[in-house]
C-alpha cells in the first residue's frame, strides 16, 4: 500500500512511519520540519514539507494514497485546541480533492465511556481524565465529528494511555466498546495497530479500540 502519515515526526506517528515501513509499504511522511524526522527514516520514506492546516499544501501528499492516517495531537497539554479538529477537516478537503478515500484518526479512548470498561474505569478513571483533559478532549470530539461527516472511509482508533516503550509484539482490538482491562499500549504497538487497522475492510466506518 501507498500510506501518508501526518503527524509524522510526532511520538505515535514516528511509529507508524516505522511499522508501515516494516511491513513493506510505500510511506509518505507529511512534517513542518523534515529534520525532526530521523535521517534512517529520511532515506526510506518520500517526505512532504507541508502545513497540515492548509488542504491545498498537502493535498499532493494525499494524492494516490491507499490510505492516509493522521497521528495529530495537541503538544499543549491541558491548554484550549483545535490543532486536532483543524487537521482533521483540512485532511479531509485535501482527500476529496485529491480523491483519496482511506482515513484513521488518532483519538482516545477515555473520550468516553464505552460497555467494555469494568466499573473503575467508568465511574472513576474515565470520568476524571475528562475533567483534566477537557479542553483537548472537546478538540478531539470535533475532530472525531469532521470524519465521521467525511463521506470518506473513515475509522477512529481510540488508544488508552501510551507508553514509550518496546513492543510487546501483540495488541487487543474492540470495535465500538473498549478493551476489558485495557488501560495502556506501547507506541510502537499502536503504529502497527494503525497500518493493520488501514488495509482491513472490517475496521471501515467503526471506532476501533486498541489496548495491550
Amino acid at each position: 500500500m501507498k500510506i501518508t502519515v501526518f503527524g509524522a515526526t510526532g511520538g505515535t506517528g514516528l511509529q507508524v512511519v516505522r511499522a508501515a515501513l516494516t511491513a513493506g509499504h510505500a510511506v509518505t511522511a507529511v512534517v513542518r520540519d523534515p529534520a525532526k524526522l530521523p535521517a534512517d527514516l529520511r532515506e526510506r520514506v518520500e517526505v512532504a514539507q507541508a502545513d497540515a492546516m492548509d488542504p491545498r499544501a498537502v493535498e499532493h501528499a494525499v494524492k494516490g494514497a491507499d490510505a492516509v492516517i493522521t497521528a495529530i495531537g495537541t503538544r499543549e497539554g491541558r491548554a484550549p485546541t483545535t490543532v486536532s479538529a483543524d487537521s482533521a477537516r483540512s485532511i479531509v478537503t485535501a482527500m476529496r480533492a485529491a480523491g483519496a478515500r482511506r482515513l484513521l484518526l488518532i483519538s482516545a479512548s477515555a473520550l468516553e465511556t464505552s460497555r467494555g470498561d469494568d466499573p473503575v474505569t467508568r465511574l472513576v478513571l474515565k470520568p476524571l481524565v475528562q475533567r483534566v483533559l477537557a479542553h483537548p478532549y472537546a478538540d478531539l470530539r470535533d475532530a472525531e465529528r469532521a470524519v465521521r461527516d467525511s463521506g470518506l472511509d473513515w475509522t477512529i482508533v481510540r488508544p488508552p494511555r501510551l507508553l514509550d516503550k518496546p513492543a510487546k509484539g501483540s495488541y487487543r482490538r474492540a470495535d465500538g466498546l473498549d478493551v476489558r482491562g485495557g488501560r495502556a499500549i506501547t507506541r510502537a504497538d499502536l503504529g502497527k495497530a494503525f497500518v493493520d487497522l488501514a488495509d482491513d475492510p472490517s475496521a471501515v466506518g467503526r471506532v476501533v479500540y486498541v489496548a495491550n
